[in-house]
């Protein structure tokens, strides 16, 4: 099976599981992230389900250097934080509290046609053409 065909089925499974778990529903994430007044605690076990899905197999491949398919795994070597790192991450999540939308779980809406969803992937296609054009 070609990487891009995996590729594509795991992001359908993802997609798919963002829309189960409600993380494309703003509301719901709204919801959660208002811990102040009435606080959707539900999406608490979305991502313990994650940590306990995902966590062992984080540990026990840890140290490999090539995916199951042999291609190279890169991560980041940026060790400090810095200016753009702070702003950046400040934004996001400035963006997913007053939103309730990150971009995993608004490009998996997309197919609802919501004119929120619509707005969000514009703006943040926006944004991402001023840090590739603009801040270097």
């Amino acid at each position: 099976m070609s990487d891009k065909i995996i590729s594509l089925l795991s992001g359908v499974i993802f997609g798919i599981g963002l829309v189960i778990s409600g993380m494309t529903n703003p509301e719901k994430v709204i919801g959660f992230l208002s811990i102040t007044h009435n606080w959707d605690a539900s999406l608490i076990f979305v991502m313990g389900g994650a940590i306990i899905t995902a966590g062992p197999f984080f540990y026990l491949f840890r140290n490999k250097q090539t995916s199951a398919l042999g291609n190279q795994i890169n991560l980041p070597k940026k060790q400090k934080l810095d200016k753009k790192m702070i702003i950046g991450a400040s934004l996001f999540g400035v963006g997913w509290g007053l939103v309730g939308l990150c971009p995993g779980p608004a490009i998996a809406a997309i197919a609802t046609f919501d004119p929120i969803i619509i707005v969000f992937l514009l703006s943040m296609a926006a944004g991402v053409l001023v840090k590739k054009n603009i801040i270097k």
